[in-house]
């Protein structure tokens, strides 16, 4: 949707992982003019920042990284000194995990909708994914339909008769549809970052790398970036490859 100048403007929500990297690359393809948002939220680790830093200036995109601490709500491995467990793949999605950030979703897409109003953008893109995902409940459709409906009536363009959507485009694409959709639009891999652990290399054995490696692997496709630990599926499969 077009804003009132006639241009087509976005606020897409850039983590540096590999879901945002590539929904970045896809808005940016549909030829929406992007202002990319990041979250400094009390993170365990500064490295998807890193990366979403790098991937916005790729992109030659505006990127605004918003300052907020969830700390004190902790909660969440992600936000508290509480380790990240070695999960086995098929576990994955049984139960939320203890990487899940009380309310995250609600409270960035709420900043990105303050956002979006001053922007004039018609649009929120956020890469959140309802199948390959770690059993967050705010990844799922049901969530977005929930928060449109709230977003309709809570600013003054919406109310004017303007327009404010939450889109996922991704929301049903498996972890390999995600992969195969980012090497299709070229988008550079290299850069993405998803562990949820910062050190030099990505762990590969949190849920994150696990899920990520799946998808890499059923893409049949090779992950650029490396790893502390090779997870035996994705050493097994990389060993078919050569």
């Amino acid at each position: 949707m077009q804003n009132r100048n006639g241009n087509m403007r976005a606020v897409s929500l850039l983590s540096g992982g590999l879901d945002s990297s590539t929904l970045l690359s896809l808005v940016v393809s549909r030829g929406y003019e992007v202002v990319a948002l990041s979250f400094d939220y009390g993170q365990r680790h500064s490295r998807e920042l890193d990366s979403a830093r790098k991937i916005a200036e790729y992109y030659k995109v505006e990127h605004k990284i918003m300052k907020i601490d969830l700390r004190p709500i902790g909660g969440s491995a992600l936000t508290e000194n509480i380790s990240v467990p070695d999960v086995d793949l098929e576990n994955i999605g049984k139960d939320i995990p203890v990487t899940y950030v009380p309310a995250r979703n609600t409270i960035l897409l709420s900043i990105a909708l303050g956002l979006a109003e001053v922007t004039d953008s018609s649009k929120i893109f956020i890469g959140a994914n309802a199948l390959d995902y770690s059993g967050y409940p705010d990844c799922r459709p049901e969530y977005f339909d929930s928060i449109n409906e709230t977003f309709s009536l809570a600013t003054k363009k919406t109310v004017e008769g303007g327009h404010i959507e939450v889109e996922a485009p991704l929301l049903k694409y498996s972890k390999a549809d995600i992969v195969r959709l980012a090497v299709k639009l070229e988008t550079p891999l290299g850069l993405t970052w998803s562990c949820y652990k910062g050190g030099k290399k990505a762990c590969g054995v949190c849920d994150s790398c696990k899920l990520r490696l799946k998808g890499f692997m059923e893409a049949g496709s090779e992950d650029p970036i490396e790893y502390e630990t090779v997870p035996a599926f994705y050493k097994k499969y990389l060993n078919t490859r050569e």
